[in-house]
């Protein structure tokens, strides 16, 4: 009887599990959730995150649901007496081995994601990012693009920020320049900083590395679909650490060569005034 309750409770705890898994993979990009990926190795965060999130949520219940079933089922007021009893190797050797066990499952998939996250190698084009107090520089040094350098700083209206209007759908979240790149195209990232420690972290693109002085640190991230994700820096830098959005807005291939066509023409004409001059 005892055994058949409890494959039958088995039954419900697993069918509950699947539904709050399936419930989680719906909620992905809700603000309860982790933004939507939308590069490989985002998904590949995100979707360990919840696998490892349901792993312990399993544990959590079948330890504490066998601990809180002795403690009620097997106490002093029923007349159950405490056994009296020495260690077992064997269950030592079990409870052991088990969490070992778990332990490589759960590191497996997150070592080859780590290892596929530092594989800066054959990219379509290299953007150098530096951090200063409090804003990014950004010089693209290798693909279509080559040539185009700029400031990218908070554009949020100062009034927003004293609390003198109301708050705007990104409040602090944008910028005056955007950093831009094509879809599909695996776009590395040179880090390094002016002053002190920064980290360019934007969490739709799977992307977070710090930005040290004296130091040159790469990442890399390829877009899945047009459109435009938002990040921050990660690092205490400074007084105004929260005031250092990163935007990247990724478009189609004909509409990114206009921008970069654009940009060199401004470009070459600011250079052609200073000339004059």
């Amino acid at each position: 009887m005892w055994g058949e309750n409890m494959r039958s409770k088995s039954v419900v705890t697993l069918a509950g599990v699947s539904a709050l898994a399936l419930y989680s993979s719906m909620a992905v990009g809700s603000k309860y959730n982790l933004p939507e990926p939308q590069s490989i190795i985002a998904k590949d965060i995100y979707d360990q995150h919840i696998w490892l999130m349901w792993i312990c949520l399993v544990i959590f219940i079948g330890v504490f649901g066998v601990m809180f079933y002795s403690v009620l089922k097997h106490r002093k007021s029923l007349g159950y007496k405490a056994a009296n009893f020495h260690h077992s190797t064997s269950v030592e050797i079990i409870w052991t081995v088990i969490p070992c066990l778990i332990l490589i499952v759960m590191a497996w998939p997150a070592t080859k994601t780590v290892i596929a996250m530092k594989d800066t190698s054959s990219p379509d084009m290299t953007i150098k990012a530096t951090g200063y107090q409090w804003m990014w520089g950004y010089e693209y040094l290798q693909g279509e693009g080559e040539g185009i350098s700029f400031y990218s700083k908070l554009s949020t209206p100062r009034a927003q920020i004293e609390n003198k209007a109301p708050k705007g759908e990104n409040y602090l979240l944008e910028v005056d320049n955007r950093v831009v790149v094509p879809v599909g195209k695996k776009v590395r990232v040179i880090l390094t900083a002016n002053d002190v420690l920064h980290a360019w972290w934007v969490p739709a693109l799977g992307i977070k590395q710090d930005a040290i002085p004296g130091f040159i640190r790469d990442t890399w991230f390829q877009a899945d679909a047009p459109g435009i994700y938002r990040g921050q820096c990660a690092e205490l830098c400074g007084k105004d650490h929260g005031f250092m959005p990163i935007v990247v807005e990724v478009m189609a291939a004909d509409d990114y060569a206009k921008w970069v066509a654009a940009q060199l023409s401004a470009s070459a004409v600011k250079t052609s005034m200073h000339t004059d001059k």
